[in-house]
Order: C-alpha cells, then sequence, then structure tokens
C-alpha cells in the first residue's frame, strides 16, 4: 500500500471499537445478536472496509445496495442486509451478490417475485416513522402475499423507532403496534429468523423491547446518539480529526486574513495555516467562531475556512512551530458534539461528512 504522507487524516481506534463492541453486547444481553450498522462507510470511519471487524459479526446492516456490494467485496461472507427498500434496478446486484432487503411495497415485492433466484427478505412495518414500511393492519396480507412467491424467504420483520430520544408516549405507541404486528405475522405461522427495532437510540432508553437482535448505529463508534446517552453506556469515541500546521507568519494589526477579507486583525497576530478545509467536511460555518486544539489548548479559527485550508491565531502559544498536530475533534477539549452544537446540526452530519480526500488510519491504542 502506498504510504499516506497528506498531514490531514482522521485516526480510528481498532482498541475502543472493540471495546465498545464489547460493552453493547454486554448491555443487552449475551443472547441478543448485534447488527451493526455501518452505512455512509460507518459513520464516516471507513470501518466498513476492515474485513478483520465484518468477520467479527454474522449480520451487518448498510442503507443501500451499493454499500452492501463494496462489503462482499471485502470477502465477507456473513449476512448483508439493506436497511431501506431498493430500488428495482438494483436486484440484479441482491442476487448477485447474497444481499437481504427490506421491503414494504407491493411492486418491488412482485419484482422480486418474477425470479427464480432465492432472495431473503426482512418486512418492514411503519409503526409511525413516516418513511416507508406497510400498515401494521396489513401484517396478514403482505407475508400471505410475499409467501405466493416460492422464491422469497421471510428472513426478519423490523421497524424504525422515530422519537426513542425525546418522546417516551410516542415511541411506546410504536413499540405497542409492532408488537402486535409481530404476533400477528406468528398467529400465520410466520416466525422470521430476525425481529428488531431498536437502533442506538432504543437499545439505551428500552432494553425491555430489543427483540432478538439490535441495531447499533453511532454508539458502536463511541458517540452519543442523544444528550446524555453514555451516561447509561461506558463507550469511547473512536476516531480524531487531525491535521498539522504547515505555514507560519506574524502579520500586524490591520491585517485581513482570508476570502472576503471576514477577519481584520485588531492587533500584531501569529497566524497558522493549516490544510483541511471544507472540501474535506470541515465545514465553513465555523468560519471566525469556531476552535482547534494545538499544544493541548484551544485557539480560534480566524477567516473564513478555505476549501482546502483554514487559518488559526496562536499568537498566545508558546513554542509553536511547523508541523505541530492540529486538532478539529480530539473527544476531550473539543468534542464531535461540541462542534455539531456550534454549526447546527448533529454529531451523525459532522462524522459522515469527513470526505474520502482525508486518509484514515487505524491504530490499537
Amino acid at each position: 500500500m502506498e504510504e499516506i504522507t497528506r498531514p490531514t487524516i482522521m485516526e480510528v481506534s481498532l482498541k475502543k471499537l472493540n471495546y465498545n463492541i464489547e460493552q453493547i453486547q454486554k448491555y443487552v444481553g449475551e443472547n441478543v445478536t448485534l447488527m451493526p450498522v455501518i452505512k455512509a462507510n460507518g459513520y464516516g470511519t471507513y470501518i466498513n472496509k476492515r474485513i478483520e471487524f465484518l468477520s467479527k459479526f454474522d449480520i451487518v446492516a448498510v442503507a443501500i445496495v451499493d454499500e452492501g456490494v463494496a462489503i462482499r467485496k471485502t470477502g465477507y461472507q456473513g449476512e448483508i442486509f439493506v436497511l431501506n427498500q431498493a430500488y428495482k434496478d438494483e436486484i440484479d446486484k441482491i442476487i448477485r451478490y447474497n444481499i437481504s432487503v427490506g421491503i414494504s411495497s407491493n411492486d418491488f415485492l412482485d419484482e422480486l417475485g418474477k425470479r427464480t433466484e432465492n432472495i431473503k427478505v426482512h418486512v418492514e412495518i411503519g409503526t409511525g416513522m413516516g418513511r416507508t414500511g406497510i400498515n401494521p393492519n396489513r401484517v396478514e396480507e403482505y407475508i400471505n402475499h410475499a409467501r405466493n412467491y416460492t422464491n422469497i424467504t421471510i428472513d426478519g420483520i423490523y421497524t424504525h423507532l422515530s422519537s426513542a430520544d425525546c418522546d417516551d408516549e410516542y415511541t411506546r405507541k410504536q413499540l405497542e403496534s409492532f408488537k402486535c404486528a409481530v404476533q400477528k405475522a406468528k398467529e400465520i405461522g410466520c416466525n422470521p429468523k430476525y425481529i428488531h427495532c431498536s437502533a442506538s437510540n432504543g437499545i439505551l432508553n428500552y432494553r425491555d423491547s430489543n427483540y432478538n437482535l439490535v441495531r447499533p448505529g453511532i454508539i458502536l463508534y463511541g458517540y452519543e446518539s442523544f444528550e446524555g446517552a453514555l451516561e447509561k453506556i461506558d463507550l469511547s469515541p473512536i476516531c480524531k480529526l487531525k491535521s498539522k500546521i504547515t505555514f507560519l507568519k506574524e502579520v500586524e494589526a490591520g491585517t485581513s486574513i482570508g476570502y472576503s477579507r471576514s477577519y481584520i486583525t485588531n492587533k500584531r497576530t501569529k497566524v497558522a495555516t493549516i490544510p483541511i478545509g471544507y472540501a474535506d467536511g470541515f465545514s465553513r460555518l465555523l468560519s471566525n467562531k469556531g476552535e482547534v486544539v494545538i499544544n493541548n489548548k484551544k485557539v480560534p479559527i480566524i477567516g473564513s475556512i478555505c476549501m482546502d485550508g483554514f487559518m488559526a491565531d496562536v499568537t498566545d502559544l508558546e513554542d509553536v512551530k511547523i508541523g505541530d498536530d492540529v486538532y478539529i475533534w480530539d473527544n476531550d477539549l473539543i468534542t464531535v458534539e461540541d462542534i455539531a452544537k456550534k454549526i447546527g446540526t448533529i454529531n451523525y452530519e459532522v462524522l459522515c461528512t469527513v470526505s474520502d480526500r482525508v486518509p484514515r488510519i487505524f491504530v490499537n491504542d
């Protein structure tokens, strides 16, 4: 493999990832299967590309068919489940790469049924997410429809909880609706291998409703799925986004910094240039209001964040020099959650939008 020389990297800890897997398994119990959600390149970590990680699990989840194909090409031999209903043009890939899919429409079900190859599906129940899923009252009808096709195996039944982080009353209505749907499926002789409704929020807040499979997403990577989540379970954030100072200069008061002169120095200022910008997923919304960590201290971003870099005021840092590490987040002085709050989004987006220009380096500490 070609040596990575770019100073900007995401550092991913395999040791912390394994710790999180152990903690989640302990939390849900040994009889509950973990199906890690590794969509969006493992929430930006690229852990989905590591066969030694994938091989720990009997089944993994992705969001789109092409993500499943990429995982199969790593050599992974276990089950791959696409959470969202696919499109009819993707059926050839579903068959070729032995991928299971969520289904909730008659049209797609009929398209699958036209094929001669065996296809595994999970029936999605729409209990209140407002996205996809069949009406719970249609469980018997829909399952019997699927049974008309001898090539289709109903391997699972599932739902999505929309508000398990913030609305207990609504979530319990969803859970009750799903419970009734599962019971109806069993009454007509459908006993799927997997029954699941809990992603990260459901895992932590509704332990009595985990059924026999759970879908840990962001908590797998050690980040909060809601504020206070890590008070319920001990997890370790697995990645740090970092770069290095590549240029230093001192400027006089009244010097403009960056595009559109959005920052003007008010004193003699030492300015560091760092080669990570919005094309790398470092949000431009942090211009003139974000901070980074250099030499274990937070320093302010000055000027507009550029496509490929930004500037920071390092006047107050002693012995600062070219080559010093710069942490966009270090999970200590600056967290992913800190950044999300500052730009008005969620930690999921901060993680997932780190672009593929940034090399991922896997470490064992």
